[in-house]
């Protein structure tokens, strides 16, 4: 086998191209990859430099990346690929601290690359038995969404320096993957014993040198307009992601983001003193007023007669942001009382309705319900915690011990620019974030009381009832159930249980169920 130094870059369109490789009968190959252009339709890496960018370092270390970005391309282009890298490395990392970056490789980015997978590079690469990857990308952004979600066995990639735990923004020898370093890098993963890789795939002119230790080769043509992979596609699905931006920030929309912020907090803290200050019948519509949609549908029920000795309704909603019991109390006109399971003091504090925290002690919380609904009406979602994709996690089945005065109210909300929910972040900022959207949106679906022969009164099970209500909200949606867990998601995306610090836990294999 040539030495790297010794092969040509020849040309790169000699190669056929992807869909000339057939898939059938490669469950005993290996398959090489890259991933820019390849794995991924986009040839581009800076959207997800931004993503950590501004998840990590925040607005300002984003401002820097975009204005760099410039010096990047024209030496990406004019002088060479392996500069143009470096200044985005230097620009992104330089600083931060390591276990920051891993977080949001495998908390964000997943997400957004998983959204990017190409059609026909995926159809080759999950069809063989090993697969390796090699790419410019640092392999600390790419490693954890390449073999927790795509199943890769090998994943090669630019080394970034660290010094006391923080990245210096340079890397390490031999430098970016590259060009001769790629097929170095591929020679040295092989040794002297190991068989060529049965099948190479890339995208660009450097990327022939790896693509020449190969026995079939090809290339991915640029399509930008090819559809992605659909998420029911990927070997499991991603239930749980995290980090602020909603779309994937080009350098024009994080331009936009950037010029957007300051007018957008301003935006939303008149937005939040309009839902805290205003008598709740007109919130309804001051939020329309101010640009934020509400939309209600189904029949609410009655507030409940206190001096008839009536309880009251206990509504169970599905969870999508802390602001779901102020967008039911909006759609109601009356505030209703909301029991959670973990709210900051400055939410507390800014909040228009009454809210109660549970305990996590289960005849201490079943206690407390019990006298808030000889009160009146209350709300809770009996998730625990939220989820951004159309999924249910498992409900709690508490709830239905305590009352058989049940109305499950599906809500669902729409954000154009920023998510209103964190696991990793500073929790007391979601509601901001969510009112920063330039017209967000929610939902409120009241769906039919619980019939009497459904409840535990009847004889079912607090269980059954709880899956009952779970199924129904998920059919309202066009959500599945799932059987996570508040747990489940905070050891996914912050390495704890939500409460506790502990050290990081992968989360296991994604098992969802029918509904």
């Amino acid at each position: 086998m040539a030495k790297p130094e010794e092969l040509d870059y020849g040309d790169s369109f000699n190669f056929p191209t992807i869909d000339k490789c057939a898939s059938i009968g490669r469950e005993k190959d290996t398959v090489v990859a890259d991933v820019d252009g390849t794995l991924l339709r986009g040839r581009s890496s800076f959207p997800y430099f931004a993503l950590v960018a501004f998840e990590v370092g925040g607005v300002l270390r984003l401002l820097l990346l975009l204005l760099l970005s410039p010096l990047a391309g024209f030496l990406y282009y004019y002088v060479s690929e392996s500069a143009g890298i470096r200044v985005l490395i230097f620009a992104t990392f330089a600083g931060m601290k390591v276990p920051s970056i891993e977080s949001v490789a495998r908390a964000v980015l997943p997400k957004f690359y998983s959204g990017d997978l190409h059609p026909e590079t995926w159809r080759v690469f999950s069809s063989c038995g090993r697969r390796c990857v090699l790419t410019a990308n640092p392999r600390i952004m790419v490693e954890a969404f390449l073999k927790d979600f795509l199943g890769a066995d090998m994943v090669i990639g630019t080394e970034i320096c660290v010094y006391k735990g923080r990245a210096t923004g340079f890397v390490k020898s031999p430098g970016v993957l590259v060009g001769k370093n790629k097929a170095g890098a591929l020679m040295k993963m092989l040794g002297d014993d190991e068989e060529m890789p049965d099948i190479g795939l890339g995208d660009r002119k450097t990327d022939s040198l790896f693509l020449n230790l190969c026995k079939e080769s090809y290339m991915v043509p640029p399509n930008p307009k090819v559809d992605p992979v659909s998420q029911d596609k990927l070997p499991k699905p991603i239930v749980f992601h995290d980090g602020r931006l909603v779309q994937k920030p080009t350098p024009f929309m994080a331009l936009l983001t950037i010029l957007w912020i300051p007018v957008g907090f301003l935006l939303a803290c008149l937005r939040m003193a309009a839902g805290a200050l205003l008598p709740m019948p007109l919130v309804y519509y001051a939020f329309w007023a101010l640009g934020v949609r509400v939309y209600i549908k189904g029949t609410p029920p009655p507030p409940a007669q206190k001096s008839s000795g009536q309880t009251g309704v206990l509504f169970i909603c599905s969870h999508r942001t802390l602001l779901d019991p102020i967008f039911l109390s909006t759609a109601l006109g009356r505030p209703i009382p909301a029991v959670t399971y973990s709210l900051s003091r400055l939410s507390e504090l800014i909040s228009p309705i009454k809210t109660v925290r549970l305990t996590r002690d289960r005849a201490t919380d079943a206690s407390m319900i019990e006298k808030l609904l000889e009160k009146g009406d209350l709300v809770i979602c009996p998730e625990g915690t939220t989820c951004r994709e159309p999924f249910l996690l498992r409900f709690s089945a508490l709830f239905a011990e305590l009352t058989d005065e049940v109305v499950p109210v599906a809500m669902s909300n729409r954000m154009s620019m920023f998510h209103g929910t964190t696991a990793r972040g500073w929790k007391g900022m979601d509601p901001f974030y969510f009112f920063m959207n330039p017209s967000p949106a929610y939902e409120v679906t009241f769906l039919n009381k619980l019939p009497y022969e459904l409840t535990c009164s009847a004889g079912k099970s607090s269980h059954d009832v709880a899956n009952y209500i779970q199924r129904l909200i998920a059919t309202s949606l066009s959500y599945e159930c799932t059987s996570f867990t508040r747990k489940d998601k905070y050891r996914a995306l912050a390495g704890n249980d939500g409460t506790v610090v502990e050290k990081p836990a992968k989360l296991a294999a994604n098992k969802i169920m029918g509904c």
